[in-house]
């Protein structure tokens, strides 16, 4: 066939630019912006979504005791039984 993946079709009007991996820096300014960065973007949204969070869990974990005690069966009821 000859032609490699990457030039299977011939498009028009689409322009690529690429930088050497050589000439790329991996992690630039990973410790000065980027760890801060993390942390700003981390308290602005953790109370947007810690509360509804928190309610859900509480409000799942009381319907769950609610019916766990729906099945048990109440004691008064079997007084009488022989």
């Amino acid at each position: 066939m000859g032609r490699h993946f990457g030039d299977l079709a011939k498009v028009r009007h689409v322009i690529t630019y690429s930088l050497s991996p050589f000439e790329q820096r991996a992690f630039p300014n990973y410790f000065s912006k980027g760890i801060p960065n993390v942390w700003r973007r981390f308290t602005t949204s953790f109370f947007k979504v810690a509360p509804p969070m928190t309610i859900m869990y509480l409000t799942y974990t009381w319907g769950n005791g609610v019916h766990e005690q729906g099945k048990k069966k109440n004691p008064a009821d079997f007084e009488n039984d022989e």
